[in-house]
């Protein structure tokens, strides 16, 4: 019996660190810029370009490989990017090779630190994608409310959901879960560790 109950608490640790694996796997890591890095470009549209050829998901990261003592990384907000403002970022880094996870959807924008650098088109906007698996219940929108009968009062419509007339422009939730694509490879990884589990008690 003893036998037993360690045989089944080993295979739930190797299950869970099998998910642990699986999950992480479909988080990218795109290097910014690719073999260049982060740098002043060559043109206005490099780093445009270089970001419209990928599509970022929620998980995701962006590396930032650069001369630690020559330039650095700030995250900042639309209008600090449009004007290469670089006074207040939300974030800033400055360690050479910067990591920064995408962990919700929207855009997010990057300048250098070194305001020319940033008047020469060292700056980048991602936009992540919105995560479809909890984007549902924002299709469906209210009815738009009946004028008042003059008379006899028509029973209104049932309304499960009051007034949610106006649908956040951009989910600020870090809490969102990952994409659909990880949460099905976590149920063929759960499949396919019972099925593990299954063998060793057999032998």
């Amino acid at each position: 019996m003893a036998r037993n109950l360690k045989n089944m608490m080993l295979c739930g640790f190797g299950l869970m660190c099998f998910l642990m694996i699986v999950d992480r796997a479909y988080a990218r890591e795109f290097t910014v810029g690719g073999a260049t890095g982060w740098s002043v470009p060559s043109g206005a549209q490099v780093y445009s370009q270089w970001a419209e050829q990928s599509r970022f998901q929620i998980g995701d990261s962006l590396l930032f490989v650069y001369q630690s003592n020559q330039d650095s990384v700030l995250q900042v907000t639309r209008d600090a990017y449009d004007s290469c403002n670089t006074d207040s970022p939300i974030a800033k880094f400055a360690d050479g090779k910067t990591s920064v996870t995408l962990n919700h959807s929207g855009p997010y924008y990057f300048i250098s630190g070194n305001k020319d650098n940033c008047k020469k088109n060292e700056k980048l906007v991602v936009i992540v994608m919105a995560d479809r698996s909890g984007n549902k219940n924002t299709t469906s929108s209210p009815p738009s409310p009946a004028p008042a009968p003059s008379g006899e009062s028509s029973p209104s419509p049932p309304v499960s959901g009051t007034f949610e007339m106006t649908p956040a422009p951009t989910p600020t939730t870090s809490q969102e879960t990952p994409n659909n694509a990880a949460s099905s490879s976590s149920f063929v990884a759960a499949l396919l560790g019972a099925a593990l589990a299954s063998t060793l008690f057999l032998h």
